[in-house]
């Protein structure tokens, strides 16, 4: 695609957000976007691809009193070569033409990991002290109906819950995001499928770019792309992504919920431990997830496994006195009706 010129990028937006208005969007990010502080600043993950290029250009169209406080930031993953070099210009030229500030970063660690979960750690680890450095607690996403498909099943294959398969929101806090010192991630684009956002493009006269590494199978999404979700989307002879939309937005109310439950019972104290003889009689559900939220509140708890906490869980639904290993990290100790972390006693030095 060509670089975008001034004006032509910016009657492209404009004709984009005729094309995909307001009511278009999904209406849980639009009524929370209006509701936010006009001074607050706000951060647009832009890879180049036409996702990342619709989604600024509908937030510069849709919302034109916030463009003096938009960043958008481009992480160059530099695993393409000169085309990931090219994708870095194109979106500072066209960042350039809307006026909009841009950060870039690279990662020097490209050709030493070329991992999924390692390149988005280093997105992330690049975002995280950019956002900071300009008060930025806003991050605006692409992700589209695709990806909602997408990652439902990479997530069923690995037995998710509903916090899970709920993902990705439309409007997603953080920890700490509530209390005005962690990020909110916002995804406009959830009510659209990928064909659509490029038909507009292309109606609008919108450049982007195409990242050939997509249509490769070295990653598992990019294999869940290619061969499944098309297969599962003929087979269904349905709308199977508006389907999965769907489902996506019921699971993240019955997620709510839960979370609702597990709030009112008012189970954890200001030393950590949980209060076990409240969930008794409890729906397993409610159970399960009060354990996940304890663990997610022990300090230097590390990785879990799958047994471990099954049994953990057997433990804390029953209630009775236990005791559960947690390997190097210390013992999980049910006694007098509350649930206690105990890390393990470092042996005292012999001088």
């Amino acid at each position: 695609m060509t670089k975008p010129g001034t004006s032509r990028a910016r009657s492209a937006a404009e004709a984009l957000a005729r094309l995909v208005t307001r009511d278009a969007l999904h209406p849980a990010v639009v009524e929370w976007a209006d509701s936010r502080p006009k001074a607050e600043n706000w951060a647009i993950a832009l890879s180049g691809g036409a996702d990342s290029v619709a989604l600024l250009m509908l937030v510069w169209a849709h919302w034109p009193e916030r463009r003096a406080r938009l960043t958008a930031y481009h992480f160059n993953h530099q695993l393409r070569g000169r085309a990931s070099d090219a994708d870095q210009r194109f979106c500072m030229a066209l960042c350039r033409a809307l006026g909009v500030r841009l950060a870039t970063g690279k990662w020097s660690a490209a050709k030493k990991s070329r991992t999924e979960s390692a390149a988005r750690a280093a997105r992330f680890a690049f975002l995280g002290p950019q956002m900071a450095t300009r008060r930025s607690r806003i991050l605006w996403l692409g992700h589209q109906q695709d990806d909602i498909a997408e990652t439902m099943l990479m997530r069923l294959s690995r037995g998710s819950g509903a916090a899970g398969l709920a993902a990705p929101r439309p409007v997603h806090g953080l920890p700490g995001a509530g209390k005005g010192n962690g990020l909110f991630h916002v995804r406009p684009l959830l009510t659209l499928k990928k064909r659509e956002i490029s038909e507009a493009l292309r109606e609008a006269g919108a450049p982007w770019r195409e990242d050939a590494s997509n249509s490769k199978d070295e990653h598992f999404r990019n294999r869940v792309r290619k061969a499944v979700v098309p297969a599962w989307v003929e087979t269904s002879q349905r709308d199977a992504l508006s389907g999965a939309a769907l489902s996506r937005e019921l699971l993240e109310e019955d997620d709510h919920a839960l979370e609702t439950w597990v709030a009112s019972l008012e189970l954890f104290d200001s030393d950590g431990s949980m209060d076990v003889a409240r969930l008794r009689g409890r729906p397993l559900a409610v159970v399960r997830r009060a354990l996940h939220q304890w663990i997610l509140g022990v300090e230097g708890m590390g990785d879990f496994s799958r047994q471990a906490f099954s049994n953990l869980l057997r433990s804390v639904e029953r209630g009775t006195p236990a005791r559960h290993s947690l390997g190097s990290h210390g013992f999980a100790v049910i006694k007098a009706g509350r649930l206690r972390f105990e890390p393990v006693r470092k042996p005292r030095s012999v001088h």
